[in-house]
């Protein structure tokens, strides 16, 4: 076991485990070579991430309590600097940001938390969880070795350490806080930074360690993670790729195991099977494994605008609890039979003697004998067809790619191939909103280079200068056409991520790009007027970059615009951060009556707002919007952002990659809900509904 005095003698930090009398949880948590160790109990641990940011406090109680249900012990969440920080000093832990309420939730119901500090979280969160405002400290280089970033960066992890020792929550305390995580996945970008990259982590580690938490602090995918520090995997198949812990004193942890993937616009869902996940952890239990947690377990919403580039509103929806936090079979249930499985003999796992051996060209055995009459076997058939093996004389029939678990090395508790659950999500329509007098629009105006008051020379970087404040920000100018007989050749060269061209107030021309090529170049032959003519970009980001070395140099918008061959980059420009709608925040009931609505016509424009109101359903299933009819644009419910939408960028099988957006109940009153939606392109609303979510069995 790794005692405190060990930590001393290789760390300059004491990292101290204070015993707490009385309370669920109190003791101390170490480890060894094994596993961790709770109040002196090794302990093989199931863990499953929820994102506090991506559901309702008033969800948090359910999803905790299916997550128990569903076998886990521990829940794992990162914490967003971006939402607790959003500007310099000023701290955010309200509504769905109040990490202390949603741990102490935990708390209540029995089980314990992982808590991912980073403060770099990447998560498909925008700019990686960090604050905009990071990007405009001077001199500053993003995790490196860099005096600037290491401030801001240990200024924010002593505040959440402290915000979670006010509250008691480290289970030294007797709270429910059992593990820490410093960075993330920084071994993905520390070639990037040459020597500044070692140094900086072994600076990570020394910090972290000396805000003396009383519990073990993990890197995750961090091969050279410095002692105390515990280096982690994250994947699909750690029982696979894992090298192991880089001491034999560490345990060997598996902090994301990923149930399916993100999803982004314009591309088709992730489907992982429960059969895979279940095998890949039998796996990695049989070598020695003794935490893995479960990303996501619930995957949630996006809302407003935390989603990264191109990443859709919905999140990890093919989780064991989707995004409306209903149980999704089999998964759920599968992984509920192996964890029960597993836990049945985890006095043979943890205590027991392992020896594996081969069955055949393409099995093995792992076998944990602990004593005369404790046995466990993992048989693994890594085939793809059916195979026979025997075991102390008896045989065994292992389906394709697929391993036995035998809490006695007798009888078999479960088979990962073998799924015994099912069940069907479906969608019931409630309302449609096919009343065109019941619908109200605000056309946005269209700025000219005189109506802006922002100017510059040249080009200017949209994430710089819009500093994550809206998605939108226009590019301006004035161009003098002497010759209006002949079309002229517009080309925009974009750094992402979206860009509609309008001349002289009309549209002529949108254009995209993806999340594997945010870039692209835009062409329109334009009519243009005698004299002058006013052409305006419209540029728009669909969530910030989120991953890579050196993020704070990562660019967005307009790069380089020519007519006719002439290059006009560095002629005057005017810019506008933000479309009028939103600067007066017409998505609100006060806001709304600031601008004048008109009637709803048949043909819609781009660049169009849309309002109503709806009365809430009864019950309790889930509520979602179908936008199916809609093409590009962002929904406020009651003034609450529920994400952005883009319908119209559909998949390669020719469908949306995203349809319905959820509404949770606790945003809504029971009757004059406000809707809002902001359409980009253009889009039928009265073809919209208002859906239920429900469970069919099978």
């Amino acid at each position: 076991m790794v005692k405190v005095w060990w930590w001393r003698r290789c760390f300059p930090f004491a990292f101290i485990l204070t015993a707490f009398i009385g309370g669920a949880y109190g003791g101390n948590v170490t480890y060894d070579g094994r596993s961790l160790i709770i109040d002196g109990e090794h302990r093989i641990l199931f863990s499953g991430s929820i994102h506090y940011p991506r559901s309702t406090p008033q969800m948090w109680p359910n999803l905790i309590a299916k997550a128990k249900e569903g076998g886990l012990d521990v829940i794992q969440t990162y914490v967003f600097w971006n939402l607790h920080e959003p500007q310099q000093g000023q701290y955010n832990f309200r509504g769905r940001r109040n990490i202390v309420r949603f741990i102490k939730e935990i708390q209540a119901q029995g089980l314990y938390v992982t808590l991912r500090i980073g403060p770099y979280i990447e998560s498909e969160c925008t700019y990686g969880g960090l604050p905009i405002w990071l990007h405009d400290i001077p001199g500053i280089v993003f995790r490196s070795d860099n005096e600037q970033f290491k401030f801001h960066m240990q200024r924010f992890a002593t505040k959440i350490v402290n915000v979670m020792k006010s509250a008691n929550l480290y289970v030294s305390q007797g709270g429910p806080i059992i593990l820490s995580q410093i960075e993330n996945e920084y071994g993905n970008v520390e070639g990037a930074f040459h020597e500044k990259g070692l140094s900086y982590i072994r600076w990570a580690a020394q910090m972290a360690v000396g805000l003396q938490t009383g519990v073990p602090w993990v890197m995750c995918k961090q091969d050279n993670a410095p002692d105390p520090v515990i280096n982690t995997c994250n994947g699909m198949q750690c029982g696979t790729t894992f090298k192991g812990p880089n001491s034999p004193n560490k345990p060997s942890l598996w902090t994301e195991n990923w149930t399916s993937f993100y999803q982004v616009f314009g591309g088709v869902p992730y489907i992982r099977s429960a059969e895979d996940i279940a095998y890949n952890v039998a796996l990695f239990i049989a070598k020695r494994g003794s935490y893995v947690n479960y990303y996501m377990y619930h995957g949630g919403t996006n809302f407003d605008r935390i989603a990264s580039a191109f990443v859709t509103t919905s999140y990890y929806d093919e989780a064991p609890l989707d995004e409306y936090g209903l149980v999704r079979q089999p998964k759920w249930g599968h992984l509920k039979e192996l964890h029960a499985a597993i836990k049945s003999c985890s006095k043979s796992l943890l205590y027991g003697t392992q020896t594996s051996f081969s069955l055949g060209s393409r099995q093995n055995a792992y076998v944990f004998k602990s004593n005369s009459t404790e046995c466990a076997a993992f048989l693994e058939n890594n085939e793809d067809r059916t195979v026979t093996v025997q075991l102390q004389n008896i045989s065994y029939q292992l389906p394709p790619k697929s391993i036995s678990i035998l809490p006695d090395c007798k009888n078999v508790a479960f088979n990962t191939a073998k799924v015994r659950t099912q069940n069907d999500r479906s969608m019931k329509s409630y309302l449609r909103f096919n009343s065109a007098e019941k619908w109200k629009v605000y056309k946005e105006a269209i700025p000219s280079f005189d109506d802006t008051s922002l100017r510059a020379n040249t080009l200017l970087d949209q994430i710089s200068t819009a500093k994550d404040t809206s998605d939108y920000m226009w590019y301006t100018f004035r161009f003098n056409d002497n010759s209006p007989n002949a079309q002229s050749i517009l080309s925009a060269y974009s750094q992402g991520h979206v860009l509609h061209t309008f001349i002289n107030g009309n549209l002529v021309g949108s254009a995209h790009g993806s999340h594997r090529n945010a870039s692209f170049v835009m062409e329109n032959k334009l009519n243009l007027i005698k004299g002058m003519n006013n052409i305006s970009f419209l540029s728009a980001t669909v969530g910030l970059p989120n991953s890579g070395a050196y993020l704070e140099h990562k660019v967005a918008g307009l790069s380089r615009v020519k007519v006719q061959g002439q290059d006009i980059t560095n002629q005057a420009w005017g810019y506008q951060v933000g479309l009028l709608g939103e600067k007066l925040q017409i998505y609100t009931a006060s806001g709304s009556s600031k601008v004048q609505w008109e009637r709803f016509q048949s043909s819609t424009k781009p660049l169009t707002w849309y309002k109503t109101t709806f009365d809430a359903p009864e019950g309790n299933d889930p509520i979602v919007l179908n936008l199916e009819s809609m093409g590009k644009g962002y929904t406020w419910i009651n003034g609450q952002g529920i994400g952005r939408y883009w319908v119209s960028f559909q998949t390669p099988r020719g469908t949306p990659s995203q349809k319905w957006y959820h509404i949770p109940r606790s945003l809504l009153k029971s009757t004059g809900n406000l809707l809002v939606l902001l359409e980009e392109e253009t889009g039928n609303p009265l073809e919209i509904t208002l859906d239920t979510v429900y469970i069919t069995s099978q």
